[in-house]
């Protein structure tokens, strides 16, 4: 086949992939911005982007064209190589047109990689992977912002991430214009003048990238995250949803505590090992399961809230007793 048996088609599929890269890095780019302008949009937008079909054909197709550049990148270096034999270490000197980028793009994409697998571990493992699996944590999937909280509370990270930065902008520098002297815009105007474009959308892009980072990281230091009025109206509804309870009536501060969940537990279980005592309660097997799902759900709730409080906070006798609403009673 042409695109894999040519050397010009190998380094148009290196094109077309870079291409497409290069148009995700953009958006990402942008998105981001959205969670420093409005946060709350952001989480929309991660909710929207989540385990949906389209997102996930999307991420599918996406890893398919990481992983195609990849081995294009590796086998055209190899290539070149072994065209070049010994030769290429007789080189004393290096022409000043060819630049350093160009010289470096497999070891620049190596930094990319691995920047870009720290990435992946610190978003899309805690996100979309666990809505795929379909497990249940802490910090609801959905919830964009409470992962920058947690990636960028770390000083480790933002130096991560500037130094994959620095390497993406080498790389996509070189790549922006190489791939469209590779299609064929290879005349001494239309070179320079994507250089100069590719100079331009580099930079804009890799130097927003750095400021987020900045941005993100006095953020969660100060754990905006956590504490910003917009946000916690907006997990609310995330945590109403898991209980049953209105955001409007769900308070933070005004919870069951550990202590209670745990007797309610106790009591749906005596219930559950006794029929005679469930029938007396009118309590159906569904129903006394549909309980201990709730007790379970609640733990989460407690669990999310105290990482966003860092301290557990007993409720009042009423909204205790509104959080248990749903118990059986005893039949008349």
């Amino acid at each position: 086949m042409w695109l894999t048996s040519s050397s010009i088609g190998r380094k148009l599929v290196m094109a077309v992939t870079g291409i497409c890269l290069v148009l995700f890095v953009t958006f990402h780019c942008l998105m981001n911005a959205v969670a420093i302008v409005y946060p709350a949009s952001y989480n929309v937008i991660c909710e929207f982007l989540g385990a949906n079909w389209y997102a996930l054909v999307a991420s599918m197709g996406l890893a398919v064209l990481f992983i195609i550049h990849i081995i294009y990148a590796v086998w055209l270096t190899l290539q070149n190589r072994k065209a070049r034999g010994n030769n290429r270490y007789a080189i004393n000197s290096i022409p000043k047109s060819v630049e350093w980028s160009s010289q470096n793009m497999l070891v620049l994409g190596v930094v990319v990689l691995a920047f870009l697998v720290v990435h992946l571990i610190q978003f899309w493992a805690k996100m979309q992977l666990v809505e795929i699996r379909g497990v249940e944590e802490v910090l609801p999937p959905s919830m964009g912002t409470l992962f920058i909280q947690e990636a960028f509370s770390s000083w480790a990270t933002p130096v991560i991430y500037i130094i994959g930065f620095i390497a993406l902008w080498f790389h996509m520098n070189h790549g922006f214009w190489s791939m469209f002297h590779t299609i064929g815009w290879d005349n001494n105007v239309w070179v320079s003048r994507l250089k100069t474009i590719g100079c331009w959308w580099t930079s804009i892009v890799i130097v927003l990238f750095i400021a987020q980072a900045i941005v993100f990281t006095v953020n969660a230091h100060n754990d905006f995250y956590k504490k910003d009025a917009a946000l916690r109206d907006q997990y609310k509804e995330v945590l109403g949803k898991m209980v049953g309870v209105p955001a409007d009536r769900f308070d933070y501060d005004q919870l069951p505590s550990a202590e209670e969940l745990k007797a309610a537990e106790t009591q749906m279980q005596e219930l559950k090992s006794n029929p005679e005592m469930a029938a007396q309660y009118q309590a159906t097997p569904e129903r006394i399961e549909k309980q201990i799902e709730t007790i379970g759900q609640w733990r989460r709730v407690l669990e999310f809230v105290d990482y966003l409080n860092g301290s557990k906070k007993e409720c009042s006798a009423a909204v205790c007793d509104e959080a248990t609403e749903t118990n059986v009673e005893p039949a008349n």
